[in-house]
């Protein structure tokens, strides 16, 4: 680990994660009411919690390289599968590009402060 990453701090991950997937389904809501016009918007907000959920075990081991490893194979599946969505390319292309994302978060060690809706 370079001196300019910083310190892993589990909790916070498992606080980052748990607020960005509660956000996330606060998302889905509000496109799903918003409807026909918001079927892109409901697809990257359910990638996100999609991601969030699969990332909660190896993020509950306190282990950056853990989480890392979490990471690299996620990103190695050829599908991601999940029920209820409306274009499964682009939910797809959300969910790679939300876990290239945390992969450089997990790399840099920063980023999991800003717990707010809007990110």
């Amino acid at each position: 680990m370079s001196a300019a990453a910083k310190s892993w701090d589990g909790a916070q991950v498992r606080k980052w994660l748990e607020c960005r997937q509660e956000a996330a389904r606060l998302d889905q809501v509000v496109a799903d009411k918003r409807g026909y016009s918001a079927q892109d918007d409901y697809d990257k907000a359910a990638a996100e919690e999609w991601v969030c959920r699969a990332l909660r075990i190896a993020a509950s081991k306190d282990d950056r390289a853990a989480l890392a490893d979490r990471l690299k194979d996620l990103l190695g599946q050829e599908e991601y599968p999940v029920t209820g969505i409306y274009d499964d390319r682009r939910f797809e292309r959300y969910v790679r590009a939300m876990l290239r994302k945390l992969a450089k978060m997990t790399k840099a060690g920063e980023g999991f402060e800003n717990t707010l809706r809007f990110q």
